[in-house]
């Protein structure tokens, strides 16, 4: 009854998928999902123009993930060790008129600006391996990312590729969103940070002239 209501589910996410294609962002991210058994390897790979400092900041920002990252309900960091860190997260992974929820508990371990490792601990998944790589080139951040999954249902290699790919097309292009939306806050508080120093400067000229011509 479980796996047949697994597959009524993922049967759903392929009739809707032909007509939700059209309304996905992220199309650049290049995602290749491939089944080989139970085994789930997931390679993502995406540019977004800021620096690797910008785009790691949003990569590890486990506690306020949840705010950016629409099919999560809750991420946060719930143990430090001396070279690692556990964080918790929890959500549903929604395609059309159905959802699937889920929830891990994992170790993070981080190459700071370079590369972040993450492992199972615990979770509705048999494993859940993610490697993060950052690389810093013309101007722009190149994230290659890969996932090695084995879920505890059987799902059908045909829809599962479908609904796994957009999940994550969908995941990473928030990030990206993120990156974005941050670097032209701190670029637009910089500016109007400029403009009071500017005004603030032409201010004390003219002062110092209305001095020097009523004195």
């Amino acid at each position: 009854m479980k796996n047949a209501s697994i597959l009524l589910f993922m049967c759903s996410a392929l009739f809707t998928a032909g007509s939700l294609a059209d309304s996905r962002e992220g199309e650049d991210i290049e995602v290749q999902v491939n089944m080989i058994g139970e085994n789930i390897i997931i390679d993502l790979e995406f540019s977004v123009p800021a620096t690797r400092q910008e785009v790691w900041d949003v990569l590890i920002d486990f506690d306020g993930m949840a705010d950016f990252v629409s099919n999560l309900k809750e991420s946060k960091v719930v143990s430090v060790s001396e070279d690692s860190f556990t964080i918790f997260q929890r959500g549903a992974a929604t395609y059309g008129p159905v959802s699937f929820p889920f929830e891990s508990t994992r170790e993070v371990r981080l190459t700071p600006h370079h590369k972040i490792r993450t492992s199972l601990i615990s979770g509705n998944m048999h494993k859940l391996e993610g490697m993060t790589y950052l690389i810093e080139e013309d101007g722009q951040t190149r994230v290659t990312h890969r996932t090695d999954a084995i879920p505890k249902i059987w799902i059908p290699a045909a829809v599962g590729k479908i609904f796994i790919e957009h999940e994550m097309r969908e995941q990473f292009n928030e990030m990206r969103n993120e990156i974005i939306r941050r670097k032209k806050a701190k670029s637009d508080q910089a500016g109007s940070d400029r403009y009071l120093q500017t005004t603030a400067k032409y201010q004390n000229t003219f002062d110092r002239l209305l001095v020097s011509r009523f004195s």
